[in-house]
């Protein structure tokens, strides 16, 4: 009789050996006899090669873009580029401009107000500014609002401009020019800047719509603001 059984070597679970006990009977007592053989029996194991996953290259180039438009140099050829974009007169951007930030770029007024044409926050998102900061993106916002408000007052300057102080509320509620002595100064002020420009010499000939000459030759660009006191004491602010 041949019983088996296989036991794991202590401390080895890895290497298990076969443990044969045999039962027979003496040869010369008869008896039975048991004894046990101990014998290495080897296990295959299988060996699963680690999956070594290299590290993936990641490009951190930026993306090809389109090549951004030139710029224009200084602020002078901006303003003519903007103006006549959004056909106005280069005068009347300069002028308003000048009264508003006295060409700070970086300008901050006490209410909020930002950059070279002093626009308010919502007004600067409302004509697609980005960065108010930014002088080219500055004035092509306020030049957007300013064309807005002369298209929205059919033209007439002294509301536009108004409007461009005061606020588009302000002038619907007097239906004129508000009775603000900030609004009225303004007014004054860009006009001001407006004929000193023209003083100073002709648009130039690109920035000038084609068309015939008058019988009689008109003073170009908005007409003065004039400030006339009625007979009662109350001041008027007319274009004419």
């Amino acid at each position: 009789m041949v019983v088996a059984s296989a036991l794991y070597a202590g401390g080895q679970p890895d290497r298990p050996q076969q443990i044969t006990r045999v039962v027979r009977a003496d040869p010369r007592t008869g008896k039975l006899v048991r004894s046990v053989i101990v014998t290495a029996k080897s296990v295959g194991s299988q060996k699963v090669a680690a999956t070594v996953i290299g590290p993936r290259p990641v490009s951190f180039a930026a993306p090809a873009a389109s090549a951004p438009a030139p710029r224009p140099d200084g602020f002078d050829d901006a303003v003519e580029r903007i103006s006549a974009s959004q056909s106005l007169p280069p005068q009347l951007v300069h002028s308003v401009i000048k009264v508003e930030s006295n060409y700070n770029p970086l300008a901050l007024s006490p209410k909020g107000a930002q950059g070279l044409m002093q626009l308010m926050p919502a007004t600067a998102r409302r004509f697609g500014v980005v960065n108010p900061f930014d002088p080219i993106d500055n004035i092509q916002g306020g030049a957007r609002y300013l064309k807005y408000l002369l298209d929205l007052y059919n033209g007439d300057y002294r509301l536009a401009l108004a409007a461009y102080n005061a606020g588009e509320g302000a002038v619907e509620k007097y239906g004129s020019v508000p009775p603000f002595p900030e609004t009225r100064n303004y007014l004054i002020q860009v006009n001001q800047q407006i004929q000193k420009r023209f003083a100073a010499g002709p648009p130039p000939a690109e920035s000038k719509p084609a068309e015939p000459k008058p019988v009689q030759q008109q003073p170009a660009g908005p007409a003065p603001i004039r400030e006339v006191v009625g007979p009662d004491g109350a001041v008027h602010y007319i274009s004419r």
